[in-house]
């Protein structure tokens, strides 16, 4: 009776060999992944363990905008966590060409209601900019419900539908607003895709944070009359809001994580692949996408004229350093 199971044992056996080669094979490539530190596709987190969100570099960069234009108002973290829990129902914090009848971008609002134009409502700027004049009209916003006040603001057909969303912009909003230092990571690609742009980086933080947020420097690249074999390192003042929570006591320190939480919310979208900010650095290379410790040999030697002098002071915490892709 033995001869006729034979095939089918020897059947189960080959089955079984097989599935843990294919096991073995995934845990070699997840192993040789960690110690290579390959990130695969890049992402971008706030928060840890449970109270965790988890998100795209897109959705990082549109969220990034709309905090940065919240605080550049005046406004106060409340105003900016509405704002992106209102985004994040309306259009997942993705800046989208469609939607129901002739809604459009991150807060899918409407040409046809007097929203602005196709192309107006398509950029994160201006979307955000209307949705806080509207927020700004409704008396006491700050206190009420959350899902209360966008509503007043959306006019949604859902109106309890914002509610969900604010544990997640509440961490985002903490982190971009800067109250929570180091919070927001992202992994990014540094040496595939086109080099930085110093310009296109400048123009976006002066069109996201004013004037007050032009760079001072520029320390290597073609932008420092220098040879393209360095890469630019664009050098932001620190200057605090008034109104915002960036001014005042603490202001300084705020301030530098809102931007350099900024610009690593941004890196994918402008190549920034390391952002200095106090004693911490962030590097598009790290397999985690996280802050860390920069050592004391890394840091910027003040005595080396004035453009370097204005990059040093990014270990002081007066100003934050971003490194461009080359």
């Amino acid at each position: 009776m033995s001869e006729p199971t034979r095939p089918a044992r020897r059947g189960r056996l080959a089955r079984s060999a097989a599935a843990f080669a294919v096991l073995l094979g995934l845990a070699s490539y997840v192993a040789l992944h960690q110690m290579t530190g390959s990130k695969g596709t890049p992402r971008c987190g706030v928060g840890s363990g449970d109270n965790r969100y988890e998100f795209t570099p897109e959705q990082a960069s549109n969220a990034a905008t709309i905090s940065a234009v919240g605080t550049t108002r005046g406004l106060p973290e409340r105003a900016v966590t509405i704002a992106l829990a209102t985004a994040l129902q309306e259009s997942a914090l993705r800046n989208i060409e469609h939607g129901d009848r002739d809604s459009l971008g991150l807060f899918q609002q409407r040409p046809s209601m007097g929203w602005g134009t196709p192309a107006q409502i398509m950029d994160p700027v201006y979307s955000a900019t209307r949705f806080y004049e509207g927020l700004e009209k409704v008396p006491g916003y700050s206190r009420l419900p959350l899902t209360v006040a966008a509503q007043k603001v959306q006019k949604s057909g859902f109106p309890q539908a914002y509610a969900k969303h604010e544990p997640d912009a509440t961490l985002l909003a903490a982190a971009l607003t800067g109250r929570s230092p180091a919070a927001l990571t992202c992994t990014a690609n540094e040496t595939e895709g086109r080099p930085g742009d110093p310009e296109r980086v400048r123009a976006e933080l002066v069109r996201a944070f004013g004037e007050k947020a032009a760079p001072e420097a520029v320390t290597a690249g073609p932008s420092a009359d220098r040879s393209a074999a360095g890469a630019p390192v664009l050098v932001v003042p620190v200057r605090g809001v008034a109104g915002s929570g960036t001014a005042g006591a603490g202001a300084d320190g705020r301030r530098g994580w809102e931007l350099a939480q900024w610009a690593v919310a941004r890196s994918e979208t402008l190549r920034i692949t390391e952002v200095v900010y106090g004693d911490r650095v962030w590097r598009a290379g790290e397999a985690l996408g996280g802050w860390s410790k920069l050592p004391a040999a890394e840091a910027p030697d003040s005595s080396k004229g004035a453009s370097e002098a204005a990059d040093a002071a990014a270990a002081g915490g007066e100003t934050v350093r971003m490194r461009l892709a080359q």
